[in-house]
């Protein structure tokens, strides 16, 4: 009788059809082990990340904030203490070059600014692999939405809601914060995704540059940004362009932070931003390590010196008028 139960059972499960969340084609080229291993020796002061926690602090994992055809994309939330709580809160962005990375990668800097008063939220999004452009920005639009639709529930102020990013995720962050005025990468072009603020660690803001096109589009067809945008440079200018933060600058773009490696070609466009945002009168601030490694925020003494300045910025630069 077992034999013949476990082999309809199988003939059952054969039968099912392919659900969406079932069939996430993952691309796990980028890992924190991978940049350890890779930095370590020429950086020996960097240390392997280690949350600690302090009383009070709470995480909620995978809470589900988007089901697109049962694809279901979930936000880890880290919630300050009581008495640490500020009303303000962060989303965090993962990078991966467009195609790979993960949420769980943003933790030690998400448990940092959780515990100067932040509430954080670390996102999952669709890569290229998965969904081509724009599917993931709309995610995190989405993203936004939901979290501004809850913003009582989470005792935050849905006007103080800044984003940040490392890698491809700050290039992310600065595309979203600076276009959210337009109608573009939105399930709904009404959609309020404004934010109060951006940070871009090793983003490249501009991918039109000569410098950007030289690293950014030196594989063609099977560079990040063109197997992300559908071609290269050639193939798909107009969306290279669309994809340059650069070009979505205005009088209401929000203060922006820009925290460098000190690799020039990751922060492509930093001078247009500066320029844009200073004729505006909106807070800019620069600051470049002078020969420090590409992701630097994953690891200790680095990331606690990313955490001081994320929180300094918005200490100055977002007010709080609606929180709890």
């Amino acid at each position: 009788m077992m034999a013949k139960f476990s082999i309809c059972f199988l003939m059952s499960l054969v039968a099912l059809p392919v659900l969406a969340q079932n069939s996430i084609p993952i691309v796990d080229s980028y890992t924190v082990d991978q940049r350890y291993s890779k930095n370590k020796e020429a950086y020996p002061e960097i240390e392997w990340p280690t949350l600690n926690f302090v009383v009070g602090q709470t995480i909620s994992f995978d809470l589900l904030y988007k089901d697109e055809n049962g694809r279901k994309l979930h936000v880890d939330k880290f919630a300050p203490s009581a008495e640490a709580h500020n009303g303000k809160s962060v989303i965090l962005v993962h990078g991966g070059a467009w195609l790979t990375g993960n949420k769980s990668h943003m933790f030690p800097l998400a448990n940092l600014l959780v515990q100067r008063g932040y509430t954080v939220f670390t996102p999952e999004y669709r890569l290229s692999p998965e969904a081509a452009y724009p599917a993931g920005l709309v995610d995190l639009n989405d993203l936004i939405v939901w979290i501004k639709d809850y913003a009582d529930t989470f005792g935050i102020d849905p006007e103080a809601i800044a984003i940040a990013g490392g890698s491809s995720g700050g290039h992310v962050a600065a595309l979203l914060a600076y276009s959210a005025p337009e109608p573009i990468f939105k399930s709904d072009p009404e959609d309020n995704t404004s934010i109060a603020a951006i940070v871009d660690m090793d983003g490249v803001l501009d991918f039109e540059t000569e410098l950007a096109l030289k690293y950014e589009d030196y594989a063609k067809e099977k560079s990040g940004v063109a197997l992300w945008v559908g071609g290269s440079y050639e193939q798909a200018t107009d969306l290279w362009a669309q994809a340059s933060p650069v070009n979505h600058l205005s009088d209401v773009s929000p203060p922006t932070l820009i925290i460098s490696s000190g690799s020039e070609r990751f922060t492509e466009g930093h001078e247009e931003v500066e320029t844009v945002l200073g004729s505006h009168g909106t807070p800019y601030e620069f600051f470049s390590y002078e020969d420090l490694f590409h992701t630097f925020w994953l690891f200790e003494p680095y990331v606690t010196e990313v955490a001081d300045r994320i929180d300094n910025f918005l200490a100055e630069n977002v007010d709080v008028a609606h929180s709890e």
